[in-house]
């Protein structure tokens, strides 16, 4: 019988030791719908298999995640993997000793990873210079033009033709608002990210040196150039005469707010938004463009540049979780996962895969528009001024740059001074970033 006993709680013990999956700790920056998104995402791989458990964790803003990530780190007790926006790609580049680069962690582990199944943009912004990638594309988005096309109906326009260029928003704008369709002509988010990085990259201008940072970290600014300037002195005119609305400071969440309500006709803003859009355009038909461009400055505009996460693995974990963490990143890579993420949130499919399934479901046949932001940011080949911008601590220079804009549209500078201060105050936070890494 104490045989019996023994031997039936070794076996109790064995099949408990089985069941218990290894955890993925899995920090985030995704409230609301696109939070249950993510845990949905998570749960469905987790019911997959049974060897592993991805646990997310919501951490508050990007900003917010990314610090508590460094400061887990420094106490050693990290995630296994964290999500980190475009702009902090270059703090995670210089965190020397932090980071397991994902085309390792793929390899190390025996994980099929081609590289050539992603999107071109995507990987080469998150690739080093020898064209590694050293986090997972997940949720990569870019902007695009949502119009409102009652609106343009009222005022007189096709509501199926948007404006293709900046003197074309300009005239529409005008007509729109003398006409009394709608009180503004347009509005816009993210100043810096849209009317400023996406407008140089989109005219192949540059940003910064060292192409746009992507040369290593003895760079600089230089977004004050001739077309920089000349657009902001046009949106101050624009503003001045009652055609475009400030969307408020550095993400500009008014403008939502103020497109959603009618009160302006056209928003420029990330292709994430387009899931809110849609939701939330009850009383109106909405359309989607692409961002306009000034002709007088090119003919063939080229591709827009990316926003949104990518998932950053960091080192101090076993085996155990990093086979973990690479067999969930293979799940996340999969055609049908990709697609399903694309098509309910607005971003982008990540992988050629993904993007060939949602043709063949028919899915952007059926939604029209929701192609805009990938034949945007597929357009053309990639220069050296529009693969993106990646600088260290470039919140903060986001920030910078829209209280310079702030101070021009309030008449305390004109575009030129504004964007100079600009220039001079992120190349001093640059610096610094620069000293201390």
């Amino acid at each position: 019988m104490k045989k019996l006993v023994l031997t039936a709680a070794a076996v109790a013990l064995s099949a408990t030791t089985s069941l218990a999956a290894t955890e993925v700790t899995w920090w985030h920056a995704m409230g609301g719908e696109l939070g249950k998104k993510l845990e949905e995402v998570a749960q469905k791989f987790n019911e997959s298999q049974s060897e592993y458990k991805v646990v997310p964790t919501y951490k508050g803003t990007y900003p917010e995640t990314l610090n508590a990530a460094i400061a887990a780190f420094r106490a050693k007790q990290q995630p296994a993997i964290v999500q980190v926006f475009e702009v902090g790609t270059g703090t995670m580049m210089a965190a020397k000793g932090a980071v397991y680069p994902v085309y390792k962690l793929m390899a190390d582990q025996g994980e099929a990873f081609d590289t050539k199944s992603f999107l071109a943009p995507v990987t080469g912004y998150y690739s080093d210079t020898e064209g590694n990638i050293l986090s997972l594309p997940f949720n990569s988005s870019t902007p695009i033009m949502y119009y409102n096309k009652d609106v343009f109906k009222k005022a007189g326009l096709d509501p199926e033709v948007a404006p293709k260029t900046w003197a074309e928003v300009a005239e529409f704008s005008k007509k729109i608002v003398s006409s009394g369709a709608a009180k503004c002509g347009f509005t816009s988010a993210w100043i810096t990210w849209v009317q400023t990085e996406n407008l140089s990259a989109i005219h192949d201008k540059p940003f910064g040196t060292l192409e746009n940072g992507f040369g290593g970290f003895d760079t600089k600014f230089e977004f004050n150039g001739d077309l920089q300037v000349k657009h902001w002195a046009n949106l101050k005119k624009w503003q001045d005469e009652g055609l475009f609305k400030y969307g408020g400071p550095v993400g500009g969440d008014q403008a939502a707010t103020m497109f959603y309500a009618q009160e302006c006709a056209i928003t420029m803003n990330s292709s994430a938004g387009r899931a809110g859009v849609i939701n939330n355009a009850k009383n109106f038909t909405p359309g989607f463009a692409p961002l306009p461009y000034y002709d007088d400055e090119t003919k063939e505009p080229k591709n827009s540049i990316i926003g949104g996460a990518t998932l950053w693995v960091l080192n101090g974990k076993d085996d155990a979780t990093y086979k973990g963490v690479a067999k969930f990143f293979s799940y996340l890579s999969k055609p049908e996962v990709q697609a399903d993420w694309h098509q309910f949130t607005g971003y982008l499919p990540i992988t050629n895969a993904a993007y060939e399934l949602g043709k063949s479901q028919g899915y952007y046949e059926k939604n029209p528009g929701s192609d805009v932001s990938i034949k945007q940011i597929m357009r053309g080949t990639p220069t050296a001024n529009s693969k993106g911008v990646r600088f260290g601590n470039f919140a903060q220079v986001r920030t910078v740059v829209d209280e310079e804009f702030q101070s021009l549209l309030s008449g305390k500078k004109d575009a030129k001074q504004a964007l100079d201060s600009a220039v001079e105050r992120g190349n001093t936070i640059l610096r610094e970033f620069q000293a201390a890494n």
